[in-house]
C-alpha cells in the first residue's frame, strides 16, 4: 500500500510527479519523507498545515497538532529545505490549479521561539500572524474567533493577531518568500501556540492536550471553510466536512476490539434479577415487612481481565480527534460498567450507577411529582380478553421484523420468550425477550412493538450496517435518548397510556428515594401508599430501582422524552436519532462523520414515520407541548 513504505533517503523529481498524480486521480497521498517527516493528503484540498520540527529541541507532541487534519505536512528540522521547499511548492500549485486559490497554515509553539515565555498561569494563548497584503480577513477573523472560545481548566484563550510581512516561527526562514506566495496564489497563517499543554520540563499533561488539540482543529476547521468561501471555486456547505474521509486501519481495529469487549457481555441482563416472580410471592407473604432475596445470572466475563484488555488498547494511535473523543468516552464508559459487574450486589454500585445514569434532578422531580399528582392512580386500561399473552404479542413482533427484513434480509431480529424475563419486555443485541408471563393491554400493543423493534431493534440494526460496530454496542450514555425516543413512538402511534406516563414518573420518585438513602421497603411503601400504584406494580417500580444494590437507569425514561421534546420543538429533525445507539451529545459528531462520508445516512426508519396520524402528534410537539399536555391528550 502506498506511503507505508521505507521513508526515502531524498525528494527526488520523480518522488514529488508521483504525488502529484495521485492528486490528479484524486487517490490519498501518504508519504513518509525523510528524516521522520510526513506527508499526508486526503484528498484535493485548499489548505494544507504545516510543522516544522524545531532545530535541536524536538518537539513531537505540538507536531501532532497538524495530524489531525486532512492535509498536512510535517517537516523534519533543518533538512532537506530545498527539497521541501519544492515539494511544498509543487502540491500548493497543483492544489491551485483545482480550487483557484491555496491556504498554508503553519503551526508552531512559542516556547521554542521565544524562551519558554508562555502564559504561566497556564492560560492558552494563541498568536496569528497573517501578511497584511493578502485578503485572508475572513478566514483570519474565523481562526481568532474560534481560538477565542477555548477554555482549559477553567481559563479562557487569549488570542492576538499580528500582520507581518514574515510569516513564520522566529528564527527560521519563511517557506515562501511573500512575492512567491502571491505568484502561486497562496495564502500563508502562522499560528503559534503557547504549549500550556507541556511542563516547564516538557513533559505532557494528556488530558489538556487531547482538548487542546481537539478545539484546535475545529477551530482550524472553520478558518478554512471560511478561506474556501470566500478564495476557491468550490466549497462544503459545513466546516466539519473538511475533516478527513479516510480511516486507517488501526481505527478500524480499536473499534473492532472496543466492540468484542463491550459485547462480551449483556449489562443490563446481568443487573437484572432471575427470581422477580418468586420474589414478589414470598414479599407478599410476608406483609411486605421483610426485604425480598434477588438472585442473578453469572457473570460471563472477569471483569478484571476485561479491564486489563480494555487499557491495553492503542487508543493513543488514533490521530482523528472526533474518533479519538468517541472512542475514549467508550472506553471510560466500559471501564464504568465492568466495575459496576464487580461491584454488583453491594452498596458501590450506586455510585457507579450515577456516573454511568445519573441521577434525578429538581426539575425533573417536579415534574415526576406533578404527573403523578395531575394523572389519578386508578386509571384502567381494560381487563380479560382486553389483554394479550406472551405468545400472540410474540407474533406481532415477528410481522414487524418481516416488514423491514423485506427491505433487508441483514434485519434479522429474534424473538423468544424467556421465563427469566419478569418485568416485561426487553431488547438484548437486537432481539426481543418477553417473558412469559407478560400481559400486554391491547391497546398498547403497537405502542410497545414500535418502543421495542421500532426504536431499540431498529437502531441496533442501523447501527450494525455502519462500519464503526460503537454505534450498534452503544455509543456511551445512549441510554437516555434511546428511552425517551422509544417512548416518544408510543405517543407517535396514539398509543402512549396516561397510565403509562404515570409508570414513568413513578419510577424517577423511586430512583430519587434510592438516591436520598430510602430503604427498599419505604420506596415501595411511598408508591404505593402516597402516589396509588397497585402491590404488585409498586413493588416491580421498586425492585427495578433497588436492583444490584441501585439502579438509576430508570429515571432516564421520563428524563429523555423531556430532551426529546424539546429536540423536536426547537425545530430539529428526528431521523438523525435513528443513526444508531447514539446520546444526543453525539449528534453534531454523527453529522459531522456523515459530511467526510465515513458514516453513511441511515439505513431504516421507523414504518409510523409515514403515518399521517404520526405526522399530526409530531406537528404538535413542534409547535410546544410540555409532558403534562402529553398525557392530558393521551389514551386512557
Amino acid at each position: 500500500m502506498k506511503g507505508r513504505a521505507e521513508a526515502p533517503s531524498k525528494i527526488t523529481a520523480d518522488f514529488i510527479d508521483r504525488i502529484l498524480l495521485d492528486l490528479k486521480e484524486e487517490r490519498p497521498v501518504r508519504r513518509k519523507l525523510p528524516d521522520g517527516g510526513r506527508l499526508y493528503i486526503d484528498r484535493p484540498l485548499p489548505f494544507i498545515c504545516l510543522y516544522r520540527n524545531p532545530a535541536g529541541s524536538p518537539d513531537s507532541v505540538t507536531g501532532r497538532l497538524v495530524t489531525s487534519e486532512a492535509s498536512f505536512l510535517i517537516i523534519p528540522s533543518g533538512k532537506h529545505r530545498k527539497e521541501i521547499k519544492a515539494l511544498l511548492r509543487a502540491v500548493s500549485e497543483a492544489m491551485t490549479e483545482i480550487f483557484g486559490s491555496f491556504m498554508i497554515l503553519e503551526i508552531w509553539a512559542s516556547e521554542f521561539s521565544r524562551n519558554g515565555e508562555h502564559s504561566p498561569d497556564g492560560t492558552p494563548g494563541f498568536r496569528i500572524l497573517a501578511h497584511p497584503a493578502h485578503k485572508v480577513s475572513p478566514a483570519v477573523h474565523e481562526l481568532g474567533r474560534s481560538l477565542r472560545k477555548i477554555r482549559i481548566l477553567k481559563k479562557q484563550a487569549e488570542v492576538e493577531i499580528v500582520r507581518t510581512a514574515r510569516v513564520a516561527p522566529a528564527g527560521v526562514t519563511p517557506l515562501m518568500t511573500p512575492a512567491g506566495a502571491k505568484s502561486r496564489k497562496c495564502h500563508l497563517v502562522g499560528l503559534e501556540v503557547d504549549p500550556v499543554y507541556l511542563s516547564a520540563q516538557k513533559e505532557l499533561y494528556p488530558m489538556v492536550f487531547k482538548k487542546l488539540r481537539r478545539r484546535i482543529s475545529l477551530a482550524m476547521k472553520r478558518s478554512f471553510h471560511a478561506f474556501a468561501l470566500m478564495h476557491t471555486h468550490d466549497a462544503p456547505i459545513n466546516f466539519r466536512a473538511l475533516g478527513r474521509s479516510m480511516v486507517t486501519k488501526t481505527v478500524w481495529s480499536i473499534d473492532r476490539e472496543l466492540a468484542e469487549i463491550a459485547s462480551s457481555y449483556d449489562f443490563l441482563l446481568m443487573v437484572t434479577p432471575v427470581n422477580m416472580d418468586s420474589a414478589w410471592k414470598k414479599f407478599r407473604r410476608r406483609h411486605f415487612e421483610k426485604l425480598p432475596v434477588f438472585y442473578y445470572r453469572p457473570i460471563p466475563v472477569d471483569p478484571s481481565l476485561m479491564k486489563r484488555k480494555l487499557f491495553s488498547i492503542g487508543m493513543d494511535l488514533i490521530e482523528d480527534p472526533t474518533l479519538a473523543q468517541l472512542f475514549g468516552e467508550k472506553q471510560l464508559s466500559v471501564d464504568r460498567e465492568l466495575t459496576m459487574l464487580l461491584d454488583r450486589g453491594t452498596s458501590r454500585f450506586l455510585y457507579g450507577s450515577m456516573q454511568i445514569f445519573g441521577g434525578v434532578s429538581e426539575d425533573l422531580l417536579k415534574t415526576a411529582k406533578n404527573i403523578l399528582n395531575t394523572i389519578p392512580p386508578r386509571t384502567r386500561e381494560g381487563t380479560g380478553r382486553n389483554f394479550m399473552k406472551a405468545e400472540e404479542f410474540a407474533e406481532l413482533a415477528r410481522d414487524e421484523i418481516s416488514f423491514y427484513r423485506e427491505s433487508d434480509r441483514e434485519f434479522d431480529s429474534g424473538v423468544f420468550i424467556r421465563d427469566d424475563i419478569y418485568s416485561g419486555l426487553m431488547v438484548s443485541w437486537g432481539d426481543l425477550l418477553i417473558s412469559k408471563s407478560v400481559k400486554i393491554p391491547r391497546g398498547r400493543a403497537n405502542a410497545l412493538i414500535q418502543h421495542e423493534i421500532g426504536t431499540h431493534a431498529l437502531t441496533y440494526h442501523n447501527g450494525r450496517m455502519q462500519r464503526f460496530r460503537q454505534l450498534s454496542v452503544g455509543l456511551p450514555g445512549y441510554d437516555e435518548l434511546q428511552e425517551g425516543l422509544a417512548v416518544l413512538s408510543e405517543y407517535l402511534v396514539g398509543g402512549f397510556s396516561r397510565s403509562r406516563l404515570r409508570l414513568l414518573a413513578g419510577r424517577v420518585a423511586a430512583t430519587h428515594a434510592l438516591v436520598e438513602g430510602g430503604s427498599f421497603i419505604d420506596t415501595f411503601r411511598e408508591l404505593n401508599r402516597e402516589y396509588g400504584f397497585s402491590q404488585n406494580t409498586s413493588f416491580v417500580i421498586t425492585a427495578r430501582v433497588y436492583r444490584s444494590g441501585g439502579l438509576t437507569k430508570d429515571a432516564v425514561y421520563l428524563r429523555g422524552l423531556e430532551h426529546v421534546i424539546k429536540y423536536i420543538s426547537s425545530g430539529n429533525r428526528l431521523e438523525p436519532l435513528f443513526t444508531g445507539k447514539i446520546a444526543a451529545r453525539h449528534i453534531p459528531i454523527i453529522r459531522e462523520l456523515q459530511l467526510r462520508k465515513i458514516l453513511s445516512p441511515v439505513p431504516f426508519l421507523p414504518r409510523y414515520l409515514q403515518d399521517p396520524g404520526c405526522t399530526q402528534r409530531l406537528e404538535k410537539l413542534r409547535n410546544g407541548m410540555s409532558i403534562i399536555k402529553l398525557a392530558k391528550g393521551a389514551m386512557k
